[in-house]
C-alpha cells in the first residue's frame, strides 16, 4: 500500500498532488496550489467533479465558460469563518488567479454530469459544535450529504481545538453495505496553528492489518483508504482539516470501533 502521509512538495504552487492510482485507490483526487498575488492556475476537469475551496486568500475564479469573479474571504484559515467555494462538473475547465496570496484546495471525485456549476458558500454554511468535552470541534459543512451540490464528492471542513480529539470516536466507512455503511476514501488536508506545531493521526483496522499512527504537520495529506481515523491536536496547538470523502454511493454512513461503540 502508498504510504498514507503525504509532505507537500515545497511552499509554492502546486504542493499537493494526490490522484486514485498514486493512493491505490479508486475515487478521491486531491490537489493543493499555494499561489501568490499574479499567479494562475488552472486545468480541464476530464471525467471527474471538482470542488475548488478557497482555504486562504483571495482568487478570480473562471470555470465552465463562466467569470465567478474574485472569490475569498478568510484571510487565515483559523478564523473559522466559511470559505467561498465553486462547484464545477466533469467535462469542464477552470482558471485560478490570485488576487492575493492564496491557498486553493482542489476537491475531485468522479463525475456524472448529474450537478450545475455553483458557488457554494459563505452563506448557508454555519459553524456547528460537534461532540463535548475533550472530543469538541466545530464543522463548515460544505458539500455533505443533506447539500445535493455533487455526483460523488462530500467535503467538509473541520476545527479541533488545542487539546481535543476529533474523527472521534473511531469510525470506518469502508464496506458497500448501504444502509448500515458506505465505502468511502478519504484524504485529511491538515493545518495546525501555530503552524510549527503537530498533531497525532492513526489509521486503523480492528484486525490490526492496517495500524499506522502519523504526526502530521501543516500542509500535511493523510490518506485513509480503510479503517477508523481518529486525530488528537495537542496542548497548545490548534488543528483544522479539510476532508474529501467519495465513493460508488454519495452517502456517509459508518461503524463505530468496539471498544468506543458506546461513546457514540
Amino acid at each position: 500500500m502508498p504510504d498514507l502521509l503525504k509532505r507537500p512538495f515545497g511552499t509554492h504552487g502546486k504542493v499537493h498532488q494526490i490522484t486514485p492510482e498514486s493512493a491505490g485507490w479508486r475515487y478521491v483526487g486531491f490537489d493543493l496550489h499555494r499561489l501568490r498575488a499574479g499567479d494562475s492556475v488552472g486545468e480541464a476537469t476530464g471525467d471527474t467533479e471538482v470542488i475548488l475551496v478557497m482555504v486562504e486568500g483571495k482568487a478570480r475564479l473562471t470555470g465552465a465558460g463562466r467569470d465567478w469573479g474574485d472569490l475569498g474571504e478568510r484571510m487565515c484559515v483559523f478564523d473559522k469563518t466559511p470559505p467561498h467555494c465553486l462547484y464545477l462538473p466533469n467535462g469542464s475547465e477552470w482558471t485560478a488567479e490570485a488576487t492575493t496570496d492564496c491557498t486553493i484546495a482542489v476537491c475531485k471525485a468522479p463525475g456524472r454530469s448529474g450537478h450545475a456549476p455553483r458557488l457554494i458558500g459563505p452563506d448557508g454554511i454555519t459553524l456547528t459544535q460537534r461532540g463535548e468535552g475533550s472530543n469538541t470541534r466545530f464543522i463548515n459543512n460544505i458539500a455533505m450529504e443533506n447539500e445535493d451540490y455533487a455526483d460523488s464528492l462530500l467535503v467538509t471542513e473541520v476545527f479541533t481545538p488545542a487539546g481535543n480529539w476529533s474523527s472521534y470516536p473511531s469510525h470506518r466507512h469502508d464496506e458497500d453495505d448501504y444502509p448500515r455503511i458506505t465505502y468511502l476514501e478519504e484524504t485529511y488536508y491538515h493545518r495546525l496553528n501555530p503552524a510549527d506545531g503537530f498533531g497525532i493521526q492513526r489509521v486503523y483496522t480492528d484486525d490490526l492489518q492496517l495500524n499506522e499512527t502519523m504526526a502530521v504537520h501543516d500542509h500535511d495529506v493523510v490518506c485513509v483508504p480503510r479503517g477508523h481515523h481518529p486525530c488528537g491536536a495537542p496542548h497548545g496547538f490548534e488543528m483544522y482539516y479539510l476532508n474529501v470523502m467519495a465513493g460508488p454511493l454519495r452517502k456517509w454512513r459508518f461503524v463505530a470501533a468496539p471498544p468506543v461503540e458506546h461513546l457514540m
